[in-house]
């Protein structure tokens, strides 16, 4: 980020700043916050509302932070599962509600792919810039996530049985035997659970895919709405190449994307704009609203779940040690 502000910044660049646009920063700031309950929503649904409104946002701040600091490429569905025991529920039984999520997402990712393929023949969605080997890139990102989405469609929907199977054969490895047993218990509630989530009716499906829809369009709005804040721009185009770079973002092997997507958000939304000494300031604002914020909040929900599992250990051993005690005198008697 401090190297795109530095190859873009001019002196005086803040004098040309429209006071009348910059509410739009504040409308950002909103849409990033209804991006966030909008994911909630979707996990306390998924849950058939047995996590709370503060039990799900918890575990979806986590979920972000736990992105936001890992590679794009492995993502927070690990903590949310983590999250999701330490708030009640089983693990075979919180993995199948992730899943799902990660299915929703994946859905919505092979809805996209077809409309930036079409509106590609008319917009240039994927600027030149970015040469034939990004415009390749970018092709054979697309061909993925297609393939992905099918495979944990038949996964999750069709066939939960076979995710069963690569769980026991993987837990089969040596360093892994150990946990072999447990694994196999809550390999069979995850496969218990898909189930029930197949016999939902389409109506519970539609309602999810929803929610997970307007968690993504408010994620790919936000660029739209941090460059308008500052500047006129083609707002069609600009919304196509968002969801492109939201698409490209995923294979960052960074944590959170960081120094990839800042590059990307300068090439894909930096030619839409007039004054080129912006691009710097719009990519500050939007990183701040969109990841820094998101940050802050998802390391307190972390923690508040890795203190809960301190404090529970720790109440494990000490009724224990109660336990060892309580032996020991009526042993003595």
């Amino acid at each position: 980020m401090a190297v795109v502000v530095y190859l873009t910044y001019t002196p005086g660049v803040l004098e040309h700043l429209k006071p009348k646009r910059l509410p739009g920063l504040f409308i950002a700031l909103i849409v990033s916050f209804m991006r966030l309950w909008f994911s909630a929503a979707r996990i306390r649904y998924l849950s058939e509302k047995k996590l709370s409104w503060i039990a799900s946002f918890r575990v979806m701040l986590s979920w972000d932070f736990t992105s936001s600091v890992t590679p794009s490429t492995i993502g927070g569905a690990p903590m949310a599962t983590f999250a999701m025991t330490k708030e009640g529920f089983r693990l075979g039984q919180s993995s199948a509600i992730i899943l799902y999520s990660v299915l929703l997402d994946q859905l919505w990712f092979a809805l996209a792919v077809p409309i930036l393929l079409v509106t590609g023949l008319y917009y240039e969605v994927v600027p030149d810039n970015i040469g034939m080997v990004g415009q390749a890139s970018m092709l054979l990102l697309y061909a993925g996530l297609l393939s992905y989405a099918g495979l944990m469609a038949y996964g999750v929907l069709k066939n939960p049985s076979a995710i069963t199977k690569v769980l026991n054969g993987l837990f089969k490895l040596p360093f892994l035997r150990r946990w072999r047993g447990k694994i196999a218990e809550e390999a069979k509630n995850l496969e218990e659970y898909s189930h029930e989530l197949r016999k939902k009716p389409k109506s519970f499906l539609l309602k999810a895919f929803f929610l997970t829809f307007m968690s993504w369009m408010a994620r790919v709005a936000l660029p739209t709405i941090v460059v308008l804040s500052l500047l006129p721009a083609d707002v069609v185009l600009s919304v196509l190449r968002s969801l492109a770079m939201n698409l490209a973002f995923l294979i960052m092997p960074t944590p959170g994307g960081s120094g990839g997507v800042e590059g990307l958000f300068a090439i894909f939304q930096g030619p839409l704009m007039d004054r080129k000494a912006f691009i710097g300031l719009a990519v500050f604002a939007w990183r701040i609203i969109s990841y820094y914020i998101t940050v802050g909040l998802g390391m307190m929900a972390t923690t508040w779940y890795i203190n809960r599992s301190v404090i529970d250990k720790l109440q494990t051993e000490e009724a224990g040690a109660e336990i060892n005690e309580d032996i020991s005198a009526g042993n003595k008697h």
